[in-house]
């Protein structure tokens, strides 16, 4: 089991002990890094762009931001909700190298993922032609957490390099040009999902969205957390409101927040790279109603898997000049 970062030292004085007084004792500092990252892979996304995904770490390796690697330079750190980036500013037709490695709060680094080695298509000037998108798509669940998607292949006039999933306009997932169907994992137990997919260029064009597929994950045995915000509170003050909540257990920083109010979508709350709260979250709007506006608030989280979670308890309140 790993140890907790240290953040205060407990100090115990022990009396009534002949000789033992004054003793000084404090938690042991973590030295123990995290797990290498698994299932990392590399994909062409343009002639000067590449997408890398990996496996999110288990919650017990305390992982607060992933480094990604081009050969031995550091090319980007991100949060530890973060599984995917683009890497761009690349040269065409060159072949690079990936590797991931993750850092806990502590400062420990993990080991590199084995490298995931890419070579970045030819440029085409001046491509604006995105390719056609995937004329059929099937899905199936093949578990409670996971699902198998297909698709049939695109055309383009310079070379399809990527295929994209998206879930609720969110993209979840990248195969590659030579790939027609691809497991997801990371999935909820018990939920519908909508898939879509659609190709990409060497020029970064993406086709429209091919047909959706709807996919329902079976139940699981046991009880997962819940997806909801928790505890929240509103408060109002002149041209403003608080809101606070305690962030859902997703298993990864949540980075938005959906806020309904009087029953319909008002806003994304987005907290950025860097930045994203855990625990305990607060959130201050600027409000221009009239004194003596009601509203009624509630939210709900976005969760690893693109899909928005459960609502947390609504909250009534009356504005204030």
């Amino acid at each position: 089991m790993r140890r907790s970062a240290p953040t205060l030292a407990l100090f115990l004085t022990l009396t009534g002990l002949t000789g033992l007084t004054g003793l000084t004792a404090c938690t042991a500092p973590d030295t123990e890094p995290p797990s290498a990252p698994t299932g990392l892979t590399a994909q062409a996304g343009s002639a000067t762009s590449v997408h890398v995904m990996w496996n999110a770490a288990a919650d017990r390796d305390g992982v607060t931001h992933y480094q990604v690697f081009q050969g031995e330079r550091l090319a980007r750190e991100l949060p530890a909700e973060k599984t995917m980036v683009d890497i761009t500013g690349l040269a065409p037709q060159t072949g690079y190298s990936f590797t991931v490695r993750a850092r806990d709060a502590a400062g420990n680094l993990s080991e590199a993922a084995p490298a995931a080695p890419v070579t970045t298509p030819a440029a085409k000037a001046e491509d604006r032609t995105p390719p056609t998108a995937p004329a059929a798509t099937t899905a199936g669940a093949t578990g409670p957490r996971s699902a198998r998607v297909s698709w049939t292949p695109s055309t383009d006039d310079t070379g399809v390099t990527a295929y994209d999933v998206y879930q609720g306009g969110t993209r979840i997932h990248t195969a590659g040009p030579g790939d027609s169907a691809t497991t997801l994992t990371g999935l909820r137990p018990d939920t519908v999902y909508t898939f879509t997919v659609r190709a990409r260029d060497g020029a970064d064009n993406s086709s429209p969205d091919g047909p959706s597929v709807d996919v329902s994950t079976p139940p699981a045995s046991g009880d997962g957390p819940g997806t909801a915000p928790a505890d929240l509170t509103a408060t109002a003050s002149p041209g403003a409101v608080t809101l606070a909540w305690t962030a859902p257990d997703t298993g990864r920083p949540t980075a938005e927040y959906e806020l309904y109010v009087n029953g319909r979508p008002t806003t994304v709350i987005q907290f950025g790279a860097g930045a994203v709260p855990v625990g305990r979250v607060e959130h201050r709007l600027t409000v221009a109603e009239p004194t003596g506006t009601e509203w009624a608030v509630k939210l709900r989280a976005r969760l690893p898997d693109g899909n928005w979670g459960a609502f947390s308890a609504e909250r009534r309140i009356t504005l204030v000049a």
